[in-house]
């Protein structure tokens, strides 16, 4: 199991960090945590490692842009913050 607690506060996206993304088309806040596909819950905001919002999201930094594909479109978001809970 990984303690991201324990890991460098670098600023990135990575497996286990909780993410705040501002949703430009909708002007919405959305804050998930990355987990395993095992772990993964929507509607409690928990996405997998494998999603498209993940995948877009991983590597990233706060005040990275980002346009990610979802079932619903093209979805551009804000990184805002990146914290390891």
């Amino acid at each position: 199991m990984i303690d991201v607690t324990k890991m460098p506060n670098n600023g990135r996206v990575i497996f286990g960090a909780t993410v705040t993304v501002l949703n430009l088309d909708s002007d919405e806040e959305q804050t998930y945590r990355i987990v395993g596909d095992d772990e993964a819950d929507f509607k409690q905001n928990l996405i997998s490692v494998n999603s498209p919002i993940a995948r877009g999201l991983i590597g990233k930094e706060e005040d990275d842009v980002v346009v990610i594909k979802t079932p619903g479109g093209e979805v551009e978001f804000e990184v805002i913050k990146v914290e390891y809970l």
